[in-house]
């Protein structure tokens, strides 16, 4: 394989084939890669439990499937957890009826578990706000954690993102970044003003956070290397608290907030969709409920037959008030 992710030594090497075509050919980004590996990894040890192997893939059966699904199920794990081992399984199994390595596919009639609707949590604008203006020191990580909060919420960026940007992929002067997704699907996301202003300033004192001369990464840690996913959430933790958000801050928390926050303010869902370099158009509208939810509270407070009743009409003349009237058009 390449210098992306190693296959396991003690797995077959039907999966050891696969892991290297899945990163050769289709480009999977090294998350993706470990998830292959671990799920395949951990339906191989229940395999070896049933005297199977992945080493004999014709030998596999939907029955083989259905008991990892079981054992699986019996220790309580997330519906999201066992969707995504089953699209690993999927994928793999999907890979081998391509290659005539299999005749029939033992996924074919195994459906995932139906996913519990979870909304994921954002901040609100004055959140949002009070959030990127925690940070407003003077020191190098001060500029460095404020630069990297505007850029992660005012482009929508994954953490992922935000963490493999280099020097070269941010033009402060044109307001774009050059962002590598999952895939290492490439898109061109606009910088904010506030983001230009703060990276701009971040970059002119990053040379004193120690950053080796050949080490071209944007955001870099105490210590001069990349900065990494875990001290992000540290940063970002630490922020939500200096701001009095004490609910827990987390990267993809910004992220959701960009894109309930675009919807709020009448951007169209395909455009939010390319900023958030989305494959599919129904993974951006899970955002769709956060944005009617706040049209529902709007109407609630402003319609005159609404239980809340917050609109009262003018006793004299039957006519809406001016202050009324502006929650209307507002609405």
């Amino acid at each position: 394989m390449s210098s992306t992710v190693g296959p396991h030594k003690d797995l077959p090497e039907p999966v050891q084939t696969f892991l290297i075509h899945m990163d050769a050919e289709k480009g999977c980004s090294k998350a993706t890669l470990c998830s292959y590996e671990k799920d395949l990894a951990q339906f191989e040890d229940f395999l070896n439990t049933r005297s199977s192997s992945l080493a004999s893939t014709c030998e596999i059966t939907t029955d083989h499937v259905r008991g990892f699904l079981a054992k699986l199920h019996a220790r309580r794990l997330a519906k999201s957890t066992l969707s995504r081992k089953l699209s690993s399984l999927r994928s793999f199994f999907k890979y081998l009826t391509r290659h005539r390595v299999i005749s029939s596919d033992p996924m074919v009639g195994i459906r995932n578990p139906k996913q519990e609707v979870r909304q994921p949590r954002s901040l609100n604008v004055d959140q949002a706000v009070s959030l990127l203006d925690s940070k407003c020191g003077v020191e190098p990580e001060d500029k460095r954690d404020q630069a990297l909060a505007e850029i992660m919420y005012g482009s929508g960026l994954r953490v992922s993102e935000a963490i493999s940007l280099s020097l070269y992929d941010v033009d402060t002067s044109s307001g774009i970044v050059r962002v590598v997704g999952k895939g290492n699907k490439e898109r061109i996301s606009p910088l904010s003003d506030s983001a230009r202003e703060v990276l701009d300033a971040y970059i002119a004192v990053r040379g004193e956070l120690g950053p080796a001369l050949d080490e071209n990464a944007l955001f870099v840690g105490n210590r001069g290397g990349r900065i990494n996913r875990r001290q992000v959430n540290r940063i970002l933790a630490r922020m939500g608290e200096e701001a009095g958000i004490h609910n827990g801050v987390h990267p993809h928390m910004l992220r959701h907030s960009f894109a309930s926050h675009m919807l709020q303010s009448g951007a169209d869902m395909r455009s939010v969709q390319e900023l958030l370099g989305h494959e599919n158009l129904s993974t951006t509208q899970r955002y769709t409920h956060l944005n009617f939810q706040h049209i529902m509270n709007v109407y609630d407070k402003a319609h005159p037959l609404s239980d809340v009743g917050a609109v009262k009409k003018d006793t004299d003349d039957g006519k809406l008030s001016n202050n009324d009237e502006d929650k209307f058009l507002k609405f």
